[in-house]
């Protein structure tokens, strides 16, 4: 008699789970990709903000303040009325002369005709992920640093 061939229950329920664990992986991969490239986004943008301050002070021979907001997850271009928001899971850390705190929550970092600029640190963290920005007093370059925690 000839004997049926192919796979029992059991077999093919083990093949199931295994595919199942290593989509749940690969999402979760994903997921943290997803969270990578959202700071990295955010932290050119904010760049991008820094290096608009800049120029526009060059051009208009006036003082450009960009005021970042800690309590608020903000900031604002001081010749613009739209304010950006970060998102709630970054945790921004600014490091800039005491004089450029307006009030405990608002730090300001202010672009002058020449192109020069106050210089700071913008610290962007969100979860094992930092970046960061340097603005250069001197200058006033804006470079982006990345900076992995371990």
């Amino acid at each position: 008699m000839k004997q049926a061939q192919g796979f029992t229950l059991i077999e093919l329920t083990v093949v199931l789970l295994i595919v199942v664990l290593g989509f749940s992986v690969i999402g979760t991969n994903i997921s943290s990709g997803n969270q990578s490239s959202q700071l990295k986004a955010l932290t050119r943008d904010l760049a991008s903000a820094l290096r608009y301050g800049r120029g526009q002070a060059l051009i208009s021979h006036d003082e450009i303040i960009i005021a970042i907001n800690l309590a608020e997850n903000s900031y604002k271009i001081s010749n613009r009325e739209k304010v950006y928001h970060f998102s709630d899971e970054v945790e921004v850390t600014l490091l800039i002369a005491q004089d450029e705190f307006k009030d405990e929550d608002t730090g300001q970092l202010r672009f002058y005709a020449d192109g020069s600029s106050s210089g700071g640190r913008i610290t962007l963290e969100w979860g094992n992920l930092v970046n960061v920005i340097d603005i250069n007093w001197l200058s006033g370059k804006v470079e982006i640093n990345k900076d992995d925690k371990e």
